[in-house]
């Protein structure tokens, strides 16, 4: 049998995948050419066709020299041929070609002899297009320079999450030579990531959707003894026809900033707890428990507080309050604000008055300052409770029969805002019932609306016989996150059986 039918007849495919078009042979568009021991073509590829400009039927049959080269280069051809078919090996280079439409195209050849059963001898010629070839070159060369030269590390793994190749970053990072990344699982080379990157890697692969700066930190062997901190990112690696090869992961260690800002959270909550009251001191007729709880990163905690103030005549004054903003500086306006708090307490104002005279304090500091708060006045003898807010959300009220409600209240408007007046609401409470006080980080998500989640805050206040520890806790629990981007405040007064009236009688049931 010929070489020629050889081919024909094609291998065993069996097990074997197809591919799609579009891959790296599709670009480079390589033609194949069978020519036998006369120099006459006898096998021609659709990329020939393409390369060339002639048919098959054009073709097959003709002396390649003839057909394809022009008349001042034929005789190095033929020389290079009869080399070839003399056992000399193959031939690679650049050689000018004659189109069908005229023109010269440089063509990129690699030449070899084949040998049928037969004792037949052909030449196969692969060919592209030089520009093509060199553009590719250029792009792959460019590409491996910058991927070993990045100070960023870059992982390339397959769709089972095996690596497949890292650049020097990358091993310098994981302190795992690059050899020993290969075929291993990526929880097997970075045991300390947590579960939800293999997910987000799946995820990534699945729908194509970047994830960028998903943030982590732990220890690898390149230091085992200090803890490190990486933002990584992850794209979907395709082929030019979109055959999904695996994922991309690029690692920046963030150690430095990470430390830095672990250090400013230290900061913001040293601030934030020398300013808030260690525990909600006991007053006449209340039972009193306290939360705040800071966001997890520094950048984000804010100037969220409460406090439980004695006032003349064994009233209380109970208030929580939110700055707007992050950080130290708003940690600094929430300690004046609390501070100026406690000042007008002491002048036993009505509440809409301590929020007007907030207002135009809030307007006088030095940073422009916006602030919510409610302020509140309980009188065990009288078992009234008076209340006004500045911008703030309802407070949430739960009696002893287990009624529930938020309480509809004049909103006001947020401190520091200015030319504002502010009203004040009489509420008559009873032994058991129950007054709780919180910030928008207990009951505002991202993804859901406001009102729903205040839904599941009234939802949650179904046992009026809790403890108020308890309830603190369940609420946290329930409604907060991890990775949530808000501080809160949380204050939760229960009345307690009456206290006699300053005459020594108990005062009227309201």
């Amino acid at each position: 049998m010929c070489a020629a039918e050889s081919l024909r007849s094609g291998p065993d495919t069996a097990g074997v995948a197809p591919t799609a078009s579009g891959g790296l042979l599709d670009v480079l568009s390589v033609a194949a050419v069978l020519i036998d021991a006369e120099g006459r073509i006898d096998l021609w590829s659709p990329q020939a066709e393409d390369l060339f400009g002639y048919s098959a039927e054009e073709a097959l049959g003709e002396f390649a020299g003839r057909l394809l080269i022009h008349e001042e280069h034929l005789e190095a051809v033929l020389e290079l041929f009869a080399q070839v078919m003399a056992g000399g090996g193959s031939w690679a280079g650049v050689f000018p070609v004659r189109h069908k439409d005229g023109s010269t195209r440089l063509v990129e050849f690699r030449n070899m002899r084949l040998l049928d059963d037969q004792g037949d001898y052909y030449a196969l010629g692969l060919a592209t297009d030089q520009a093509t070839l060199r553009q590719v070159e250029r792009d792959l060369a460019l590409s491996a320079r910058l991927v070993s030269q990045s100070p960023i590390g870059l992982g390339v793994l397959d769709t089972d999450l095996r690596y497949v190749s890292v650049n020097p970053a990358e091993e310098r990072m994981n302190g795992v030579p690059a050899a020993e990344h290969v075929g291993r699982h990526v929880h097997e080379v970075l045991p300390f990531l947590d579960e939800s990157f293999e997910a987000t890697m799946r995820a990534v692969l699945d729908t194509g959707t970047p994830v960028v700066d998903q943030y982590t930190v732990g220890r690898t062997p390149a230091d085992p003894d200090n803890e490190h901190a990486w933002s990584i990112s992850f794209h979907r690696l395709e082929a030019p026809n979109g055959k999904v090869l695996g994922v991309v992961t690029s690692s920046v260690d963030v150690t430095e900033r990470h430390r830095a800002v672990q250090e400013q959270r230290r900061t913001v909550l040293t601030l934030q707890h020398s300013l808030l009251p260690r525990s909600p001191p006991q007053r006449p007729g209340l039972a009193v428990a306290s939360r705040y709880q800071p966001a997890l990163a520094a950048s984000e905690i804010g100037g969220d507080w409460f406090d439980v103030i004695a006032l003349g005549g064994d009233k209380t004054a109970l208030v929580v309050g939110d700055v707007m903003g992050s950080g130290v500086s708003a940690a600094a306006s929430m300690g004046q604000l609390r501070t100026a708090t406690r000042t007008l307490a002491g002048l036993d104002l009505d509440p809409a008055q301590v929020l007007q005279q907030l207002d135009h304090i809030t307007e006088d500091l030095e940073q422009d300052t916006i602030a919510t708060c409610v302020y509140a006045v309980y009188d065990p003898h009288s078992a009234q409770c008076r209340i006004s807010l500045a911008g703030h959300l309802p407070p949430a009220l739960l009696r002893l029969d287990g009624e529930h409600e938020l309480l509809k209240l004049p909103t006001g408007t947020p401190l520091g805002v200015g030319d504002v007046d502010f009203r004040t609401t009489t509420l008559a409470l009873h032994p058991g019932d129950q007054l709780v006080l919180y910030t928008d980080g207990l009951v505002e998500r991202r993804d859901q609306p406001i009102d729903a989640c205040l839904d599941t805050l009234l939802a949650l206040l179904d046992d009026p016989h809790r403890s108020l520890d308890a309830t603190c806790e369940l609420l946290l629990h329930t409604l907060r996150h991890p990775g949530d981007h808000d501080d809160v405040a949380l204050l939760i007064a229960r009345v307690l059986p009456s206290v006699l009236s300053r005459d020594g009688t108990e005062p009227p049931v309201a």
